[in-house]
């Protein structure tokens, strides 16, 4: 089977064939090269799926994604990050292995097909001009031998004529002979150019032809089996990352089955116990008797004795009104039903119980958070606490491994001056260790507040109630049952309002109370170095050379409490201020 000898007459026909095959090749090329620009797409999109659905850094998302089920849910999605990144391995692949082989051998095709045709477009020429040759020997022959046949006619009608002179008969005869050698010179040379055609048409029509030809079907077979081989690796390219994506698909799997559900509802009882014990059961109240109501166990009020009322608060006798509700003026007040007044009881908020407590529930109102998070639950409490104190301590290593350093890279300079000079990082060296012992004062001053809430200490030092901004001086007695909430000492029920209406009455009562203590005697005078912002609750802003009085030096907190005039006083940074003690004073000398 040969194209040379069954298609030695299509030239044409097969010139179109092989094009058609460049033509499909190409069109390989370009589906090949769309389905990597999918690829590619459908890999961005699905990284950008992935990115969109992870968490967010330093943000109350993140703190959710501890749950195994949230945990999984990360794991797929970066597993799916890297089932993204083996279908950009297929396109890659798909891109180098075949658009570019293809492409490379598509103009090497072209190229080889050219000069083909132009070798089959040559030869066909030279056999067109062959029988061009003998065409035109084959008319001169043939008006060769015409003219000789009339030229002999010619003299054999003047030689049968009597009339005509001799001369005329000669020249006749002479003319009729020059034809016929002309008819006799066009007969050989037509001859000798037709044997001539004959050997070109052989040899075009069974060597030139056929050889071309072959080459041609070479040509095209060797595109075809191109062909075959660029779907092959296209399979492979997909072949060989199914592997890889199995895994991935074997990581998700993988992560569902890691999901306890279990151990999430044991992470969210830590995350929101509140450390409360539950409330008691409520009392009994005998309406039956009139102006005379049975005092619950739970109440701020003892027992009373004899029957007049004995109330007592912290050990003492109280002969006015519980300082935190006010006594509700009207005797008759119509009461709420027992299942409203219960639902009130587990929605309500704990209450505040001393002025301390007071301030932090207003800076609270206005968006402050207190630094010991007081105001949070118990049990949320130590676990905040508990975290800063980790972060402290990882703060801590961190500075010591870089004091570490210096102190290495010093002794180093001591041993070689020409590396360096070991006094230029004495500077750096006394930075670090500074910032070591106020990580350290932090670090015990958080631990302190978690010891008073995990039990291991009483009460908050005055140390500690400085240091978060707080005021106060006396701690009263917490009392955290609702009854007592609900009922003041004198045994009379009060309603309760909103927290917000209840914060208002604490501020008025407490402020006139307050008011009347005399501020602390003036013990020096410091001049502001900086200026500093007090934004945080028991911190006072001050301006850059500004002169105030010292009503407290630092006690080892980095904090010194001055004052500005009667009505502004609070801590500042020591480091802040440049402070002057008046050493004969002692307490003496006070503000005016």
């Amino acid at each position: 089977m040969s194209w040379g000898t069954e298609l030695w007459d299509q030239f044409d026909n097969l010139e179109k064939h092989t094009q058609w095959g460049i033509d499909t090749l190409e069109k390989c090329i370009k589906f090949v090269k769309e389905r990597t620009e999918i690829e590619l797409s459908y890999a961005k999109q699905l990284r950008n799926l992935s990115k969109k659905y992870q968490p967010k850094k330093n943000s109350k998302e993140e703190e959710e994604y501890k749950y195994t089920s949230c945990k999984a849910f990360i794991s797929t999605l970066n597993e799916m990050n890297d089932y993204a990144g083996q279908h950009e391995v297929i396109s890659e692949n798909m891109a180098s292995q075949i658009i570019v082989d293809l492409a490379r051998y598509v103009q090497e095709l072209k190229q080889e097909r050219k000069s083909n045709f132009h070798d089959g477009r040559k030869a066909q020429q030279h056999i067109e001009t062959c029988w061009k040759q003998l065409e035109s020997s084959k008319r001169r022959f043939e008006r060769d031998c015409k003219e000789a046949d009339r030229a002999q006619q010619y003299f054999e009608k003047m030689d049968a004529d009597i009339n005509v002179t001799k001369a005329d008969v000669e020249k006749a005869r002479q003319q009729a002979q020059i034809r016929h050698q002309m008819a006799e010179d066009s007969k050989a040379d037509y001859s000798s150019i037709l044997q001539k055609f004959n050997h070109e048409q052989h040899e075009y029509y069974h060597t030139h032809i056929p050889n071309i030809f072959q080459k041609i079907q070479e040509m095209e077979e060797r595109r075809i089996v191109r062909i075959g081989e660029s779907m092959k690796t296209y399979a492979e390219v997909d072949r060989q990352v199914i592997p890889i994506i199995g895994k991935c698909l074997d990581g998700i799997v993988k992560a569902a089955e890691s999901i306890d559900q279990k151990n999430d509802s044991q992470l969210v009882i830590e995350a929101y116990k509140s450390g409360f014990e539950p409330p008691g059961d409520i009392e009994f109240e005998d309406y039956t008797q009139p102006m005379k109501r049975t005092v619950s166990d739970n109440s701020l009020s003892n027992s009373r004795g004899e029957g007049k009322p004995d109330l007592k608060f912290g050990g003492k006798s109280k002969g006015k009104l519980w300082p935190f509700i006010k006594k509700n003026k009207s005797p008759k007040q119509q009461k709420e039903p027992l299942s409203h007044r219960f639902n009130e009881f587990m929605t309500s908020k704990p209450k505040i119980h001393c002025f301390r407590s007071l301030k932090r529930g207003l800076s609270l109102k206005l968006g402050a958070t207190p630094e010991d998070f007081s105001n949070l639950p118990p049990e949320q409490r130590r676990k905040k606490l508990q975290q800063k104190v980790d972060e402290l301590s990882k703060e801590i290593q961190k500075e010591m491994d870089q004091r570490d350093a210096i102190t290495k890279m010093k002794d180093v300079y001591l041993k070689n001056p020409q590396m360096g000079d070991p006094a230029s990082l004495d500077h750096k060296l006394a930075e670090v260790s500074q910032n070591i012992e106020k990580l350290r004062l932090e670090t015990q001053k958080f631990e302190a507040w978690l010891a008073e809430v995990e039990g291991r200490l009483p009460a908050r030092s005055e140390q500690m109630r400085r240091q978060s901004g707080l005021y106060d001086s006396q701690n009263p007695p917490t009392v955290n049952n609702c009854a007592q909430d609900r009922e003041s000492p004198d045994g009379s029920y009060t309603e309760e309002q909103s927290q917000e209406s209840e914060v208002k009455v604490l501020a008025t009562d407490f402020d006139d109370e307050f008011d009347d203590e005399e501020p602390l005697p003036a013990i020096g005078t410091c001049k502001a170095l900086y200026t500093f912002e007090g934004q945080n609750e028991g911190t006072i802003s001050v301006v850059e050379g500004e002169t105030l009085y010292v009503i407290e030096e630092d006690k080892g907190d980095g904090w010194t409490r001055i004052r500005r005039n009667e009505d502004e006083e609070g801590y500042v940074p020591t480091s802040y201020v440049e402070v002057c003690l008046d050493k004969n004073a002692k307490g003496a000398k006070t503000y005016i």
